[in-house]
Parts: structure tokens; C-alpha cells; sequence
């Protein structure tokens, strides 16, 4: 059918939102508000009216208050801690994908040819290389097929893969053409029809990169992926290593 699917030799890659407030000192801390309010403690019993003493419902009132934001306080340290933890662990787990191929959102592939080994350079002796391709399914899809195209937009091939499960899945394309011929060199793109009982399901494309390095941004507070001529991508949006 001119399309393979890839053995995939890593689980895909978590993805993990993290959202973690720091505390900062503005005056109302919780350690402030308890010398402020012993302060105003202490001013209160020595100066209350006998006839009127103070409420106690007021001043149980208080300290639950002045607990709460004392409990928020050593919260945020904790989550502040965790997430330190969680970005040593990313940025180990990225240097470890230097080397690999990776699949990411795209609908690119790219075709090239090695140079025939008896060194006659025919179009028929030669083998055709492409990068793999994906997708990923919210569900079940009954019947998913992959239409390629050239740069100019043309339809070179059409590929039926039949049923495929949720979940990431990653192929290859063999480089042949609708009618039989091996395609030329260059960027070709596709797109995924996937249905499941006549209805269309979300699918997002997958193509392929490979990772030269990892760059620690301090300005989004994320981990990415340099992919050389590609640019460079959030960790988070790899979806499979090959």
C-alpha cells in the first residue's frame, strides 16, 4: 500500500501544565499579620472596657483567618519546590532526545534519493528516502486515509490505512506515485481524513524532526527543542520519539 508503519522505540512525551503562584512580601504575609494583630491584641486587652469586653467571636474569627493565609504561604513553598523538581526533570529527559528523531504537530515530508551503488545515477536505480509521518486520534477511527501532495499543491498519492486505534500512530511513505513512478526530491505535504461511523473525528498531523540540542528559555519558563533548520519547539508538543 506503499505506506509502513515505525516501530517506536519510546513511550511519547507527558504532556504537563503547571501553573504556580510565588508568594511575595506586600505587607500582608502571614508572619506580618500576626505581629499586627498581637500588637493590636495587646492594646485591646489593656485598654477594653470592662463593662464591654472584647468579642470572642471576633477574635476567632482572626486567627482562622491569619491560619488560612499562613497554610497558602507554605503551600506555594511546597508547589514552588515541586515545580524546580518537575523543570531539572524535563530538561534531563530533553537531553536525552539529542540524536532522535522526533514527532511533532506538522504535514511535512521530505523526499530525497541516494545515489544508486553501482554509481549510475538513474532515476530508476535509485532509492528514494522519506521522513516519516503521523497522526494523532482523539478516538477510534474506523476508516483514516492520508492524501499526499506536491509543492504545488497537487495530489501525488492517496493512501487507505483502514482502521487505526486512538492515540499516536507513525508511518512511512514508500515515495511512490499514483501512477507508479518514484517522486521526485523535495518537500511534499498531506493531510489526515479519519471518520468513525461516517463522522469526521479530530486528527492533528505529525511530521518529523530531529533534535540537535535543548535550550533552557527563561523568558516562558519552558524547555525546547532545537531542531536545527526547523526552528526550535516546546518539549510539550512532542508527541512520539523514534
Amino acid at each position: 500500500m506503499g505506506v509502513s508503519s515505525i516501530p517506536v522505540s519510546a513511550q511519547p512525551v507527558d504532556h504537563m501544565n503547571r501553573a504556580v503562584t510565588s508568594s511575595s512580601s506586600n505587607g500582608n504575609s502571614s508572619q506580618e499579620l500576626q505581629d499586627h494583630f498581637l500588637t493590636l491584641l495587646i492594646a485591646q486587652m489593656k485598654n477594653q472596657d470592662p463593662t464591654n469586653p472584647m468579642d470572642n467571636s471576633q477574635l476567632t474569627s482572626q486567627l482562622a483567618q491569619i491560619s488560612t493565609l499562613s497554610g497558602i504561604e507554605k503551600l506555594n513553598t511546597t508547589l514552588g519546590m515541586v515545580s524546580g523538581q518537575i523543570d531539572n526533570s524535563l530538561s534531563v529527559n530533553a537531553s536525552n532526545m539529542i540524536g532522535h528523531g522526533v514527532m511533532i504537530p506538522g504535514e511535512k515530508i521530505l523526499v530525497a534519493r541516494t545515489p544508486a551503488e553501482d554509481g549510475n545515477d538513474t532515476e530508476n536505480d535509485n532509492e528514494v528516502v522519506t521522513t516519516p509521518f503521523g497522526f494523532e486520534l482523539m478516538r477510534d477511527a474506523d476508516s483514516v486515509v492520508i492524501t499526499i501532495k506536491d509543492e504545488n499543491g497537487n495530489v501525488v498519492r492517496e493512501v487507505d490505512l483502514g482502521k487505526v486505534s486512538a492515540g499516536v500512530s507513525s508511518f512511512t511513505w514508500d515515495g511512490e506515485l499514483s501512477d507508479g513512478t518514484l517522486a521526485p526530491d523535495g518537500s511534499y505535504t498531506f493531510t489526515v481524513n479519519a471518520t468513525s461511523d461516517g463522522q469526521k473525528i479530530p486528527a492533528t498531523s505529525l511530521s518529523y524532526s530531529m533534535v540537535y540540542g535543548v535550550i533552557n528559555s527563561r523568558i516562558n519558563d519552558t524547555v525546547l527543542l532545537d531542531l536545527g533548520i526547523s526552528g526550535t519547539v516546546s518539549i510539550h508538543d512532542v508527541r512520539q520519539i523514534l
